[in-house]
């Protein structure tokens, strides 16, 4: 192998409820284990996560409630899971900001002791971004074949911005000709969102909180329970959308999600 191992490197990979890895649950966990001597095992295990399965989540994996029904909780292999990670190294792709945080959580709701103490964790992700970094000067350098002098300058940067979106047009053809389809291809929406910042999302037909002490927490809820929460909003520096979703529920008005 060109990677040299001292112990096994087990790499996984998680799908989920969401992407709120305190509060969603695991779906499905895909695990590759490497030895040092180059053999390996491979193992997928679906998961009932003991909540509804957002249709945003479903649409992005294709697992349904029905799905994962007869499927056991995490909790309940959790234990054996724990041992098959005892001295592994962990790899995967983004990592450490979803799965393992995800993980963690995941044995902790089942009182089973996981810990990363002592173990090498290898984020592929991570290394694609220092490999290919996504700044204007390498986005510069790879779609126009140029260095980008006097960078972070407002009117080299704006010039810059113009060739790299031609140059992303000529060597990608799919991607749209028009204003209007290239600007919903370049937007990065959660299927789940309810305003463009995510402040409130769906579960399942429920528009729930999804920041700060009211994570999780169903709008409904927080409207006949908390409405001071809803003022603080309106009244604090959130976006025009998240404001007037706020505004509406204290007046009974709730999202109606769209088939």
């Amino acid at each position: 192998m060109e990677l040299k191992l001292e112990r096994p490197l087990v790499v996984f990979d998680i799908e989920s409820t969401g992407v709120n890895p305190m509060r969603d649950r695991i779906v499905e966990l895909a695990v590759l284990k490497i030895m040092p001597d180059g053999t390996s095992q491979s193992t997928v295990r679906r998961v009932n996560p003991e909540m509804p399965i957002p249709p945003g989540a479903t649409a992005v994996h294709g697992i349904s409630d029905a799905d994962v029904a007869d499927k056991p909780p995490f909790s309940v292999i959790a234990a054996n899971f724990a041992r098959y990670l005892d001295d592994c190294d962990l790899g995967g792709y983004n990592l450490l900001n979803f799965d393992v945080p995800l993980l963690q959580a995941e044995f902790q709701r089942a009182a089973v002791p996981f810990s990363l103490e002592g173990r090498q964790i290898i984020d592929v992700f991570n290394i694609f971004c220092k490999l290919y970094p996504r700044t204007l000067t390498a986005a510069y350098r790879f779609f126009c074949g140029k260095d980008l002098d006097d960078a972070h300058s407002a009117a080299a940067d704006t010039q810059a911005t113009w060739e790299v979106l031609l140059g992303q047009l000529a060597r990608h053809p799919e991607l749209p000709r028009d204003v209007t389809a290239l600007a919903e291809f370049s937007e990065m929406i959660d299927p789940d969102g309810v305003d463009r910042t995510r402040r409130f999302k769906w579960q399942g037909d429920e528009v729930v909180v999804n920041f700060g002490k009211n994570a999780g927490r169903p709008l409904k809820e927080i409207a006949e329970q908390d409405p001071g929460f809803l003022r603080w909003i309106i009244r604090s520096d959130f976006p025009a959308d998240v404001k007037q979703v706020a505004a509406d529920a204290l007046v009974g008005k709730f999202p109606v999600r769209k088939a």
